[in-house]
């Protein structure tokens, strides 16, 4: 399955439970474009506001951006012209609930901050993606400084994937669930806010309090949890307790690091895949 495929929900096609929900969204980027495609994929009928400049994502990814907005309905609209703050306000007062991710100066300038809102749209719930929460909610930020001030990169290279951003949507994801239950039965509408420095934070917590540190428990210390050199690729190894352990041990032939690797070296990638599903092993082997 493809990884743009991942960014739906693997549910039946009938599980639709926020069916009649309408969500309006102006987040631009990653987080909220994810959050709203797998809103979507649970049935919201979901409208996109872009600026005439566009999404920067559309020019950086475009198969990420097609990915992210299949089903969704996108509209350029000036929001710094009169025109463009009438139609906005149109579909707001159809919506349930609204997505941004401005700054709160922005918003302010929008006439979109949370008194404005609330004033103007009693029933409708919003959720704002922000860089940092509070009081640091002016500071800038993407998802390599909040992956780095979280302690997730150890090295000069860049991460291999853009995790405080897609933790960040489903932290999203989670608001509007909230948000759109709570609105629901207060009868009126829910205010949030969604930090990416603290999905971050949240994405780190195994490491923080030391499970995945190099030389802990998931960091090494294990020799039967790892990655390892096969033949033609590599290998992820997590034979964690101890019933998997066994099986590992017995297929190297000895339970040290150094008869796993020797193991692994002498298999290719699909023969170490076809012993892990003869042996019921949690294993993943790839050729590079």
């Amino acid at each position: 399955m493809s990884s743009a495929a991942r960014l739906y929900p693997r549910h039946s096609h009938n599980f639709k439970p926020l069916a009649g929900v309408r969500i309006t969204t102006l987040a631009v980027n990653l987080p909220g474009p994810a959050a709203a495609a797998r809103l979507h994929a649970l049935g919201a009928e979901v409208r996109k506001i872009e600026p005439p400049s566009g999404d920067p994502m559309a020019q950086m990814s475009p198969a990420l951006y097609r990915a992210m907005h299949k089903g969704i309905r996108v509209q350029t609209l000036d929001l710094k012209t009169e025109q463009g703050q009438t139609a906005l306000h149109t579909h707001l007062q159809r919506s349930d609930l609204l997505f941004t991710a401005f700054r709160p100066a922005a918003l302010k300038r929008l006439g979109l901050d949370k008194p404005s809102l609330a004033a103007r749209h009693a029933l409708l719930s919003a959720v704002c993606v922000l860089g940092y929460p509070g009081a640091q909610s002016h500071l800038p930020g993407h998802d390599l400084t909040f992956q780095a001030e979280a302690g997730l990169i150890d090295t000069a290279h860049l991460p291999s994937t853009l995790l405080a951003d897609m933790m960040g949507a489903m932290l999203v994801v989670e608001a509007a669930m909230g948000a759109l239950l709570q609105a629901r039965l207060q009868g009126r509408g829910v205010m949030l806010d969604v930090a990416l420095s603290d999905a971050a934070g949240f994405a780190a917590v195994p490491r923080t309090l030391g499970m995945t540190a190099p030389g802990s428990l998931l960091g090494g210390a294990l020799p039967g949890y790892g990655v390892y050199l096969c033949a033609d690729g590599l290998v992820a190894i997590a034979a964690l307790e101890p019933h998997f352990q066994q099986t590992l041990f017995l297929l190297a032939q000895g339970g040290t690091r150094r008869h796993i690797t020797r193991w692994c070296k002498t298999h290719t990638a699909a023969q170490l895949t076809a012993l892990a599903r003869q042996h019921d092993l949690p294993l993943w082997a790839w050729t590079t």
